[in-house]
């Protein structure tokens, strides 16, 4: 396929139009990511008027010497409230599935039935007991061991001695906690080591002190916090913290749920989850690799003798835009990894060229599909009127994702936006292939009707292809990847990004070889086989198409194939005048192609 160079007047309507939209696209963008900022890994959750059942306050994987901090406070409790159960539970997995138990119990709370009868893996209750003022803790017989703390003061004295406890066997170590004083008699978590006990029984003694206050709104307010230190390799997992209010599980009463709570995950330092500690250089190493391929993007655009489009040029920003994209993510992580919380400049810096990389994507793919540049020069109203639908769903999709990974789990709003994003996103990808679908049904319709049907058969074919890699892009990084991540074990989480990254980068480098700026593509070569027939019926087919589309009409086919090429090329010259540059160097190609086989 030749592709011709295109006028500056052909092109300024449709660049005209991206310019309008470009201000206040961008501002919208810039005041959207301003308002999302938040801190990560060190979660502040501020619960209110809230009338679920159960909260998902965090999921976390730990290795051993993690330590997982915990304190709920100004938890609103009205008159006559007291005898209500509320509390927590803390289950492990192994990887990021459905939770087992929240699936058994959709409609009866979990905290009512004895911990022990609980099979579906290791899980821990805390009940608030609001009579007696404190916080009873209980274990399932899966939880083998459990080092728990009334606050994280005590647990870096036992991180110390981490190499010690691990080599200790687990049926003589059940529970450690740091000496108190012996004037404190009735706490359970003043111990030393307990040995010789299984760790159901000595977890379901353990108590917490939950502290209350009086408000000034005839309100009590109750607070209590604790921490759990990972300290062997069996205690390794994805750990799942939930809220849980059995009132709310009757249909006829529903409490109000107001309250706050700060936790803080570290595995040996780092504030980052098992699954992605990797997540950082992962980055960073797709980022670099971005980088090279637009600079060898830009090398093949400089060195091209054929016509360079500003198609061609966009794709290079978009290459780019992602590797910045992905530097700022790197970056970002890093100081999450290390301070728990964003750095804001870097966080500000990664979400406006995330959007920006999420808009320009949507657009290079729906100019590609629309054949701007490659079959017409200008924007149809309908062309024009999907860009006006779709690049506000793309922007949308990714604000909602954005809001998503800087949000808490257990926000109200979080489902909100979750089900938004999922939407929206099918709605994106959908659209995505009408332009492609549009494309394919012009080249068919003029492939027997405009005169060029061999040129407009091969563009089909390539416009074709081009829909098979969006909709196999579409299907990994949306689904495949999705069941990669709940099927790993949860220390390879990290495996899901790393193959979206993979995906998206294999659809950047196959997009740009497939219309990358060439006059003569091999993909549009005719490619003879070892067989001379097939190479016959091949050429009985073009010269046919040929001959019915109008292109060649009076010329019969050419059986002698000693003829000289130059007698083809003049008779085809007379029947038709008017054939263009690129259609006679189609038709000697393929005179030359025919002539070799002889």
């Amino acid at each position: 396929m030749s592709l011709l160079p295109v006028a500056p007047a052909s092109l300024s309507p449709a660049m005209r139009w991206f310019g309008s939209q470009r201000s206040l696209v961008v501002s919208g963008l810039v005041v959207i990511v301003l308002s999302t900022i938040a801190v990560a890994r060190r979660h502040h959750l501020e619960v209110r008027n809230d009338y679920r059942r159960y909260i998902l306050l965090s999921t976390f994987g730990f290795y051993a010497g993690g330590v997982l901090n915990v304190q709920v406070s100004n938890f609103r409790v009205g008159d006559g409230m007291e005898n209500n159960l509320f509390g927590l539970s803390l289950d492990k997995t192994m990887s990021d599935a459905m939770n087992p138990y929240l699936d058994a119990h959709q409609d009866k709370c979990i905290l009512t039935e004895p911990v022990t009868a609980q099979s579906n893996g290791p899980i821990v209750f805390f009940k608030m007991d609001l009579k007696q003022n404190v916080v009873n803790v209980s274990c399932s017989n899966d939880w083998q061991n459990i080092h728990l703390y009334k606050d994280s003061s005590g647990v870096p004295a036992l991180r110390s001695k981490r190499q010690s406890l691990v080599s200790m066997s687990d049926a003589k170590f059940v529970y450690m906690q740091r000496r108190r004083r012996r004037s404190q008699p009735n706490d359970n978590l003043d111990q030393d080591m307990v040995s010789g006990k299984s760790a159901a029984k000595i977890c379901s003694k353990l108590t917490l002190s939950l502290d209350v206050k009086e408000g000034e709104d005839t309100f009590k307010y109750y607070s209590f916090k604790f921490a759990i230190y990972v300290a062997t390799k069996q205690e390794e997992g994805l750990y799942n913290l939930y809220f849980h209010s059995c009132p709310n599980y009757a249909p006829s009463t529903l409490y109000e749920l107001n309250f706050n709570v700060d936790i803080e995950e570290r595995n040996s330092g780092n504030y980052l989850s098992a699954g992605e500690m990797p997540l950082p250089a992962l980055y960073f190493m797709m980022a670099v690799l971005f980088f090279l391929s637009g600079l060898f993007w830009v090398f093949i655009l400089r060195k091209s003798k054929q016509p360079v489009f500003k198609i061609h040029y966009l794709m290079g920003v978009l290459v780019f835009l992602k590797s910045l994209s992905l530097l700022f993510h790197s970056i970002n992580y890093h100081y999450i990894e290390v301070q728990g919380e964003h750095v804001e400049a870097w966080a500000i810096l990664f979400y406006i060229t995330y959007l920006l990389k999420g808009a320009v994507l949507i657009i290079t793919i729906v100019l590609i599909g629309t054949g701007w540049t490659f079959i017409k020069h200008i924007l149809a109203d309908k062309d024009k009127k999907l860009f006006m639908i779709i690049i506000p769903l793309q922007v949308l999709a990714n604000v909602a994702e954005i809001i998503m990974a800087e949000s808490d789990e257990g926000d109200k709003e979080y489902g909100t936006w979750s089900d938004i994003f999922v939407l929206v996103d099918l709605l994106c990808c959908g659209a995505i292939l009408f332009p492609v679908v549009w494309s394919i049904r012009h080249l068919q319709e003029a492939a027997g009707t405009d005169g060029k049907a061999a040129i407009n058969l091969r563009k089909l074919k390539l416009f074709r292809q081009f829909y098979i890699m969006i909709v196999c892009y579409i299907y990994f990084t949306r689904i495949i990847v999705i069941l990669l991540k709940i099927t790993v074990a949860f220390q390879y989480a990290w495996l899901d990004e790393m193959f979206k990254e993979m995906a998206t980068y294999v659809f950047f480098v196959l997009t740009g070889y497939k219309f990358r700026p060439v006059s003569q593509h091999p993909y549009f070569s005719v490619h003879g086989g070892d067989d001379f027939d097939d190479e016959d019926d091949h050429d009985d087919d073009a010269v046919e198409i040929l001959t019915h589309s109008g292109l060649s009409e009076g010329i019969g086919k050419v059986t002698n194939r000693s003829q000289p090429l130059s007698v083809s090329v003049t008779t085809a010259t007379l029947v038709d005048s008017h054939v263009d540059a690129e259609e006679r160097e189609n038709l000697i190609s393929k005179r030359e192609s025919s002539h070799e086989y002889d």
